[in-house]
C-alpha cells in the first residue's frame, strides 16, 4: 500500500474546510468535519477507509478538500471515481469550480481539476474525416429521413463544431449506434503518433490536461481498466477516492465480463477479409458453427463443462482468429486504421473464446437470448465469480483508497461490503493479507429519520408471485397515492409491474401518472418535481438517481423486496459458491443495498417529510427481515395501514409548494480530459 509522507495535521483540513464552507455560504456540519478529518488521516496513514455519509452530509466537499490539500502538498494527484454521469457532472460543474476559488487564498494557489473519460466517449476527428474505416455502413449511409440517419447527421455536424468532443455535451444525445460513427475505441485507435489528426485529437489533448491536474474525476469502469490492464490509463497517483462505492463491485464485474456472438465473429471475418486471406474463410465457417451451437444451448448457466458442440465451435473460432490475427500483423501494406480495427474485432473473438475454453473455476459462463433490439439472437457471456481478489491485488495493494457512499453498512455492519471489495482478507495461516487493513466510519446524516419519515410495511398483503400484481396490492397502492395527493415515486421490480400499476391507477385516479420510458429520465423528473399531484413510476434506474427535495415527493412505494432475479446466472453462481451463507451474503445483501437506495429517495432536505411504503409482507415477517430493516434509515415503523394513510393526509394538507428541480449549469470552461479505454 502506498503511504503518504505528508505530516499535515488534521487541523489544517478543518480550517480549510471551514474557509471553503464560509466562502460557499454554507454552515458547518459535524458529519462533514468528521469525514474530512478521517479522509485526511487515511491519506496520511495509508489505511483504507470505508465511510458512510448519509444524504445531506456534504460528502463531496468532505473528500475534495483533503484531496486538494494532499495534491497541493506535493503528494501527487488524487483520483475521484464515481459510478454515475450525474455525480461526475455535479463534482466538475458545481462543486470543484466553487471550491477551488474558495480554497485558493488558503493554499496560496488555485488548484486544477479535470474529468477523465474513456476514449470512446470523445469524437474522433480521424473517423469524422473518413480516415478510419466505418464498421456500420448501413448507419453511415442511412437516409437523412430515417431516425438513425438524422442522428448520424446531427452527431457529425456537432462534431465539426465542438471544442471538447465530449459526448455528454451533445444534447439531446444520440443512440450508441449513431455515436459509433464519430468515435473509436482504444483498440481501434492507431495512436497519436501514427494518426494525421493526433495533434488536434480531442482525447489526447484532454488527456494531457488531466496529467497536470490536482484532482482527476473519472468513473468506476475506467478505474477498473487502469487496475486490470498492463498499461496506464489514469495519471500516476497514490490515493483514490471512490464515491458511490456501493456500485464498485458491479461496475468492475461489468468491465471484466466478456461477450461473444456469431455476428461478432462474422463481422471480424468480414473486416479482416478486406485486408488478408489468412484464416478468413475458416473464421467465417467458425461463425456459422458458433451460431448453430448457441442455438442448441438452452438459456442459462453452464455446469462444470461446456456442451460438446459449443466447445468444438469455440475451438474453431479461437484457431481461426489466431490465424487471422497473425496475417493482419504481417499485412504491413494495409491501411493502418483498417488493420487496427480488424485486429480489434479478431482479437476479441480470440480472447473470449480462449477464456471460455480455459474453463477457469473463477469464471461463470452462460447463454442469454435477446429477442428485441438491433442485434437479436443468442450470446455467450463469461464473467468473474468474484472481483474481490482482483480489487485487492490490483487496486487496494497499490493505492490508498477511500470508499464512500450513503449505503455501505448492510445489516448494521461494513463487513459484507468490505469482504466484497477484498478488504480484511486473511492468508491460509490466519494472518491478514498486507494492504487490506481498513477502518469503517459512519458519520450519520443531519436528517432525523425517526421524526421525518415513516416506514410502513404492509404485512397483511399476499406475498409477491411471478404473475401479475395481486388485486390487493394494486388497491393498496391506489389508497396510498390517493392519501398522499399524488407526490409518489413508485419503485418497481420490473417494467411490467410498473406499467401495470400505471395503467390501473390512471383509470382509478384523477392524477397524472408518469411512466419511465415515456420521456427521458431527466425530463420525467423535472415534470414530477414541478407538480405536487404527479406520480412517477419506474424501475431500477429510478431507485438511485432521483433527487427530488421538497413536497413533490412525500411517498416512496416499493412493490417488493428487490432480490436478484432467480434466473440471474452470475448472482446464482455467487450464491452457490458462498455455501450455506450464500442467501444472506449475496441475495439478502443485494436486496438490502437496493432497499436502502430506494428508501433514500424520500428525505433529501432537513424539512422533508413522508412515508416509505413496502408492499411486500416479507419485510415484516420473514426470518431475514431484521437484516434488511437494519440496512434502512431508522424511520418510525408501523404495520398499520390506517396510521400510514392518516400520516400521508396530514403531510399532504400541510405541504408547501413543490421545489423545481435544480438543473446543472453548462460546462463552459470546465477542464475536461479523456483517456484510452
Amino acid at each position: 500500500m502506498a503511504e503518504a509522507s505528508s505530516t499535515r495535521p488534521a487541523a489544517g483540513v478543518r480550517e480549510t474546510l471551514a474557509a471553503a464552507v464560509a466562502a460557499l455560504g454554507g454552515a458547518e456540519r459535524p458529519g462533514q468535519v468528521r469525514m474530512a478529518e478521517a479522509v485526511a488521516d487515511a491519506m496520511e496513514t495509508g489505511e483504507h477507509l470505508l465511510v458512510q455519509a448519509g444524504t445531506g452530509t456534504g460528502k463531496s466537499l468532505a473528500y475534495l478538500v483533503p484531496s486538494l490539500l494532499h495534491a497541493s502538498a506535493g503528494e501527487g494527484p488524487v483520483v475521484v471515481a464515481t459510478a454515475t454521469i450525474a455525480l461526475q457532472a455535479q463534482i466538475v460543474d458545481r462543486d470543484l469550480p466553487r471550491l477551488v476559488d474558495a480554497v485558493a487564498p488558503v493554499l496560496g494557489r488555485t488548484p486544477s481539476y479535470a474529468i477523465l473519460k474513456g476514449r470512446s466517449n470523445y469524437a474522433c476527428k480521424a473517423r469524422i474525416a473518413g480516415a478510419v474505416p466505418d464498421d456500420d455502413p448501413q448507419a453511415l449511409f442511412s437516409a437523412p429521413s430515417t431516425p438513425l440517419g438524422r442522428e448520424v447527421t446531427r452527431a457529425r455536424e456537432w462534431a465539426e463544431q465542438t471544442d471538447s468532443g465530449d459526448r455528454d455535451e451533445l444534447v439531446p444525445s444520440v443512440s450508441p449506434r449513431a455515436w459509433r460513427q464519430i468515435s473509436v475505441s482504444a483498440r481501434e485507435c492507431v495512436g497519436a503518433q501514427k494518426c494525421s489528426f493526433g495533434e488536434e485529437c480531442f482525447a489526447e489533448r484532454a488527456r494531457g490536461r488531466a496529467a497536470q491536474a490536482d484532482v482527476v474525476v473519472t468513473n468506476h469502469a475506467l478505474l477498473a481498466i487502469d487496475a486490470m490492464e498492463s498499461f496506464e490509463v489514469l495519471p500516476q497517483h497514490d490515493v483514490c477516492v471512490i464515491d458511490e462505492a456501493h456500485e464498485l463491485v458491479d461496475r468492475v464485474t461489468g468491465v471484466a465480463t466478456d461477450e461473444l456472438t456469431a455476428g461478432m465473429v462474422e463481422r471480424a471475418a468480414q473486416r479482416a477479409g478486406r485486408l488478408v486471406d489468412d484464416g478468413v474463410d475458416d473464421l467465417m465457417d467458425a461463425a456459422r458453427e458458433l451460431g448453430d451451437a448457441l442455438d442448441a444451448c438452452p438459456p442459462g448457466r453452464f455446469g462444470a463443462s461446456l456442451p460438446e458442440q459449443l466447445a468444438d465451435a469455440l475451438v474453431l473460432v479461437r484457431d481461426a482468429a489466431r490465424s487471422c490475427s497473425s496475417g493482419l500483423a504481417k499485412a504491413k501494406d494495409a491501411d493502418d486504421g483498417a488493420r487496427r480495427m480488424a485486429r480489434a474485432l479478431v482479437d476479441t473473438a480470440f480472447e473470449v473464446s480462449e477464456r471460455v475454453l480455459g474453463g477457469s473455476a473463477h469464471d461463470v459462463c452462460w447463454v442469454t437470448v435477446t429477442e428485441r433490439g438491433p442485434m437479436p439472437g443468442r450470446s455467450l457471456h463469461v464473467a468473474p465469480l468474484s472481483v474481490a481478489g482482483l480489487l485487492r491485488e490490483r487496486l487496494f495493494a497499490e493505492k490508498t483508497v477511500i470508499c464512500t457512499s450513503a449505503t455501505l453498512e448492510l445489516g448494521g455492519s461494513f463487513d459484507l461490503v468490505a469482504r466484497g471489495l477484498g478488504l480484511g482478507a486473511r492468508s491460509t495461516d490466519g494472518e491478514q493479507v498486507p494492504g487490506t487493513s481498513w477502518s469503517g466510519l459512519d458519520v450519520g446524516t443531519p436528517f432525523d429519520a425517526a421524526r421525518q419519515g415513516i416506514l410502513y410495511t404492509a404485512a397483511h398483503l399476499p406475498p409477491p408471485g411471478r404473475d401479475a400484481m395481486p388485486p390487493e396490492v394494486l388497491a393498496e397502492l391506489g389508497d396510498l397515492v390517493r392519501a398522499a395527493g399524488g407526490r409518489t415515486l413508485g419503485l418497481f421490480s420490473s417494467m411490467r409491474a410498473a406499467r401495470e400499476a400505471a395503467e390501473v391507477l390512471r383509470e382509478q385516479l384523477d392524477l397524472p401518472i408518469l411512466l419511465q420510458g415515456d420521456e427521458s429520465t431527466p425530463e420525467l423528473v423535472r415534470m414530477f418535481a414541478g407538480d405536487a399531484a404527479t406520480c412517477l413510476f419506474g424501475t431500477m434506474s429510478l431507485w438511485q438517481g432521483v433527487d427530488v427535495p421538497g413536497s413533490a415527493l412525500q411517498l416512496v412505494v416499493i412493490d417488493r423486496i428487490p432480490f436478484p432475479r432467480p434466473d440471474d446466472p452470475l448472482m446464482a453462481a455467487r450464491k452457490d459458491a458462498a455455501g450455506p451463507a450464500g442467501f444472506r451474503t449475496v441475495y439478502a445483501a443485494h436486496a438490502a443495498l437496493r432497499l436502502a437506495q430506494g428508501a433514500g429517495r424520500l428525505l433529501r432536505r432537513v424539512d422533508d417529510r413522508g412515508v416509505v411504503a413496502v408492499l411486500d409482507p416479507r419485510l415484516a415477517t420473514a426470518a431475514y427481515s431484521p437484516f434488511l430493516r437494519a440496512s434502512l434509515p431508522p424511520f418510525w415503523t408501523t404495520r398499520s395501514k390506517d396510521a400510514a394513510l392518516a400520516a400521508l393526509r396530514r403531510i399532504d394538507e400541510a405541504a408547501p409548494p413543490p421545489l423545481p428541480v435544480r438543473l446543472p449549469p453548462p460546462r463552459a470552461g470546465a477542464a475536461s480530459a479523456a483517456a484510452p479505454a
